[in-house]
This record gives structure tokens, C-alpha cells and sequence, in this order.
């Protein structure tokens, strides 16, 4: 038993989580240190995954924390609290899997044909270890549709990668301030006024149903969050007279240029 014990407790620290909070009741809901991470290696959404992966002490000992928290403390949290909590630990954990892989030219080269990268088990939460498609799902079952906005898929096709963490005092301003970036990135939406042709990333395609639930379309939904001059456009001329296309997703890893 002792040595079974001693085993453990070596594994842990060779995995860079010697630094888990006493009680997962104690975790830091400023999610201070990946906020920390962020803040170093993130610089207008692309990441130095070269520096972070020389020194990924600070990231290691936050995927820490988040492997600590139990099932039954987080769900004494608020719903705001849940939220950052989950959306910071899919961010965090999907960079680790570039980290494991890197160098890699997009995250589509990690796994194979039969368990892409979002089927790998690599992520430790709640006593299981699971894959980054069952942590978005779980996600997605708060029926936030704005969580498409943040949750990062490294690739420069995603949504913007912030440069600081998601907190729960600030969530739904965050969540906002994405929503309105993203629609606002041309090479991913825009609305052709000339061709009638509203283009919408694939992400709108992919989830529709999260949107249509939500506001009845994925129009409707996303309307509030385009840029002034095309919000304005398709009240005067009317959404529903424009067609919908969908602009190619850019899977390029999303690292600082060297």
C-alpha cells in the first residue's frame, strides 16, 4: 500500500501538479494563473506555442487546479462560475495537446483517421479523464450558444483566443465581446450587400441547432453582434432577402509568426 501510495504521489509531481489547492472548494475562481499564461503567450489570438512549451510549468500547474475541483464542489458554483470554469479548462487543455504534439502545421495532424484530436483522452476533470469533444458537449448542455465564441480549437478558423482568462464576474460581457469580434473578423463573416449574400463562418453550420434553439434562427441570433454598418443594412433591405454561403474554415495552426 505504502508503495502504491509513493508511486502516485511520484507520478503527480512528474506531471507538473504538485501545485493542487487543499480543498477544491479553495479553487481560485480568478483563474489567476492560466490568466498569467494567457497574458505571456497569447498576443492578438495567435500563441507562442514555441515559449510556452520551453515553460509550461504555469500551465501544468493550472490544468492542476482544474483536476482537483470534484464534481460536488462544482456544483455548488453558480452557473457563471461553471461556465468560465469549463471554457477555461477546454482552452487550457487543448493547448497542452499542441504542446504534446508541437511542432505540428494544424491540430488536424494530431491522432489518426479513427480518433482525431478531439477524441483523445486528455483531459482530467472530475476524477475521469474524458476527450475534448465530451468536455465541449457538457458545455453545450448549459444552452449558451455564445460559447461557440470562446471555446478554442487552435486554429486560426476558431474564434479569437483571448488573452485573458474567462471569469464568472465578467462572463457575459466576455462572451459578448467575442460574439462581436468574431462577426466582425471579414475573413470569417461579412454580408455582401451588392450579391445579397450574407457569409457565415462553417461554425454556424456545424452547430446550427444551438443557435435556431436559442432565437428561433441563426440569423436572428447572430444579429445583434454584426458591426453597425451591417446590422444596418439588413434592417433596411431585410435579412431574409439574402442568401447564405459559408466561408472555408482556415485549420492553420494558430502561432506567433516566427
Amino acid at each position: 500500500m505504502k508503495k502504491t501510495i509513493l508511486i502516485t504521489m511520484l507520478s503527480i509531481f512528474a506531471l507538473g501538479l504538485t501545485a493542487l489547492p487543499s480543498s477544491a472548494a479553495e479553487f481560485d475562481q480568478t483563474h489567476k494563473v492560466f490568466d498569467d499564461v494567457l497574458h505571456h503567450y497569447v498576443k492578438d489570438a495567435r500563441v507562442d506555442y514555441a515559449n510556452l512549451k520551453a515553460n509550461r510549468q504555469e500551465l501544468n500547474r493550472y490544468l492542476g487546479q482544474v483536476a482537483a475541483v470534484t464534481k460536488s464542489d462544482f456544483k455548488q458554483w453558480n452557473e457563471n462560475e461553471q461556465i468560465a470554469f469549463l471554457i477555461n479548462a477546454y482552452n487550457s487543455y487543448t493547448l497542452r495537446l499542441i504542446l504534446d504534439h508541437y511542432p505540428v502545421k494544424s491540430i488536424k495532424d494530431i491522432g489518426h483517421i479513427w480518433s482525431g484530436p478531439w477524441d483523445q483522452p486528455v483531459v482530467r476533470l472530475f476524477g475521469n479523464t474524458i476527450t475534448l469533444n465530451s468536455l465541449e458537449k457538457e458545455i453545450r448542455d448549459y444552452h449558451d450558444p455564445r460559447i461557440h465564441f470562446a471555446l478554442v480549437c487552435a486554429s486560426i478558423g476558431c474564434p479569437p483566443l483571448r488573452s485573458k482568462a474567462y471569469v464568472a464576474s465578467r462572463l457575459n460581457e466576455q462572451l459578448d465581446e467575442q460574439a462581436r469580434q468574431f462577426m466582425a473578423n471579414r475573413s470569417k463573416n461579412r454580408v455582401d450587400v451588392a450579391n445579397r449574400t450574407i457569409y457565415l463562418s462553417p461554425i454556424f453550420k456545424w452547430y446550427a441547432g444551438d443557435f435556431q434553439n436559442k432565437a428561433g434562427s441563426v440569423l436572428d441570433f447572430i444579429n445583434p453582434y454584426w458591426p453597425k454598418d451591417e446590422r444596418a443594412e439588413l434592417e433596411k433591405l431585410g435579412q431574409e432577402k439574402f442568401e447564405v454561403r459559408y466561408t472555408d474554415y482556415d485549420w492553420s495552426l494558430n502561432a506567433q509568426a516566427k
